[in-house]
């Protein structure tokens, strides 16, 4: 094997580490800190707005450190922010639970938007991870076949998980008591992110025969 093949077949597992970190931190570090309080029963109000401002830190680092928005970090602003706005309209705990779903839902819906349109979100977040590959990974994007189909089949299927899982809390929040409900719903994400995280590990691999060059 020469070292342009070595280069060839590195690659996606490289951009696969990348993506996995930067969702890590980008949608982990603030849902992590909303969780983490809400089980240390902060109040809720207390939670989305570290939450917030947990986001709303990345956002600036990776902003000042790479001239550039990151397009994960500014959405987990947009709606920590607005579930902090949504605590002062209501002090009905189911509705307060419901925001959970709100947060996982928007997400899945702009996975699945942005995919629509044709501009994944995973190609923009990978370009902020890794800047100083960000023509190639654009490039490559829409070059590339399989990375093209990769990008879009992976934001496809973060946005139906995601969308699935503030679905099933919906439900479940008006179905369970609201003390079982607490503890679920946090749960219910971090399976959800596990699992999506998981298969997206596992899908890589099988793609990376394809992915070379």
């Amino acid at each position: 094997m020469n070292a342009g093949q070595a280069s060839g077949q590195e690659r996606p597992v490289l951009m696969m580490r990348t993506l996995v970190r930067g969702l890590a931190w980008d949608v982990g570090l603030p849902l992590a800190v909303y969780y983490v309080l809400h089980l240390a029963r902060a109040t809720d109000w207390a939670a989305l707005l570290a939450a917030t401002g947990a986001a709303g830190c990345r956002l600036l680092w990776t902003a000042l450190k790479r001239h550039s928005l990151n397009p994960f970090a500014m959405l987990m602003v947009i709606v920590f922010g607005l579930g902090l706005v949504l605590s002062f309209l209501t002090g009905d705990p189911r509705f307060l639970l419901l925001k959970d779903s709100a947060i996982t839902g928007g997400l899945g819906i702009s996975f699945l938007v942005f995919a629509a349109l044709g501009h994944p979100l995973t190609v923009d977040a990978v370009k902020t991870w890794r800047p100083e590959r960000a023509a190639d990974i654009d490039r490559d994007f829409h070059s590339n076949p399989a990375a093209h189909r990769w990008h879009l089949k992976v934001s496809i299927v973060w946005g139906v998980g995601l969308f699935a899982e503030a679905g099933t809390r919906a439900v479940l929040v008006y179905l369970l008591p609201i003390d079982v409900m607490v503890g679920l719903s946090a749960a219910l994400a971090v399976i959800a992110f596990a699992a999506l995280i998981a298969w997206t590990i596992r899908d890589r691999k099988r793609q990376q025969a394809a992915w070379s060059p």
